[in-house]
């Protein structure tokens, strides 16, 4: 049996006493219970301003974490945040902590998306949503006193495979500028059938047959898409991407889906650093308020945003 870091401890009691789901509704009631059990307030001399992007058919919430640090600031650099959850879960309230602690650690200004999910609006709504925001962004940079050549962007999970396929269409658009891709515990697209996907099958915190099912309601009109932006670790070219980040969990059944695509990085000539949480599983980022392992996972991430972004 593998051998599980005490940290996780704080991410299995979190799901304590959660009531069974028998809808969807239901399981986003329990995603928002989950992550408030795991969450702190922010500093309180942040400056937190919720945001509507407006793109050509719909408004796009967003929420604007700026750290004192930062204040004053007219061209700042910026993190573009993308929660995870399946693609069908999470919101700008259940990723509050990650996107502040992003914000006061790196430090830089974060703008964290509430892209719209599944099984409402399937891809490619979520992926449009990331990219739109990242555009944005860029084109109104000296609105929101940011520096639009210092903007990495940041997900994990579902999150993780909306930067990446953001990061290629940027690439292949000629679009905005990426310093950085910040790929943590990433979905990024391969079949579900071997590696980790066996060997991590009933892993805690996320399982193959639920990875499966993200899948399917994702992809519903075709699971096995060959379109790198649904399934990023799919494309041809893995060259002039930005530096990169990847940092899988160990006890994950995509924990292969981060090796391989950092693997494609590198071998493409992209600037990658890889890490992977020993002994950790699956949203291990939410325990740094109790674990100091996982604390220095987190601390990890924003080193290498900042190295990015401060020079």
């Amino acid at each position: 049996m593998t051998y599980l870091h005490p940290d996780m401890q704080a991410l299995i009691d979190a799901r304590s006493g959660l009531p069974e789901a028998h809808s969807i509704a239901d399981e986003r009631h329990n995603w928002t219970t989950y992550s408030e059990r795991l969450s702190e307030p922010p500093p309180a001399d942040m400056t937190i301003e919720d945001l509507a992007v407006h793109c050509a058919d719909r408004v796009i919430p967003v929420r604007c974490y700026r750290p004192a640090a930062l204040t004053g600031d007219t061209a700042a650099p910026a993190v573009i945040y993308l929660h995870g959850g399946g693609f069908m879960k999470g919101d700008l309230d259940s990723s509050d902590s990650i996107a502040w602690g992003y914000a006061e650690l790196v430090p830089a200004v974060v703008f964290s998306v509430d892209y719209r999910l599944t099984p409402e609006h399937p891809y490619p709504a979520a992926f449009d949503d990331s990219y739109a925001v990242t555009a944005y962004l860029s084109q109104h940079a000296a609105d929101l006193s940011i520096d639009p050549k210092r903007v990495a962007i940041a997900g994990d999970s579902a999150g993780g495979n909306l930067a990446a396929a953001t990061c290629l269409a940027a690439r292949d658009r000629d679009g905005p500028t990426i310093a950085a891709q910040v790929l943590v515990y990433p979905g990024t697209g391969l079949d579900q059938t071997s590696g980790s996907y066996i060997e991590c099958a009933d892993a805690f915190g996320l399982s193959t047959a639920a990875t499966v099912r993200y899948r399917d309601l994702y992809l519903p009109d075709d699971p096995h898409t060959q379109d790198p932006y649904a399934r990023p670790v799919l494309a041809e070219d893995f060259s002039g991407l930005p530096p990169a980040w990847v940092h899988p969990a160990e006890i994950d059944p995509i924990r292969d889906d981060g090796r391989t695509y950092a693997a494609k990085l590198a071998m493409a000539g992209t600037p990658v650093q890889f890490r992977e949480a020993k002994n950790m599983i699956h949203g291990f980022m939410r325990a740094r308020f109790t674990g100091t392992a996982a604390r220095a996972e987190f601390a990890a991430v924003c080193g290498f945003i900042r190295a990015q972004l401060h020079v």
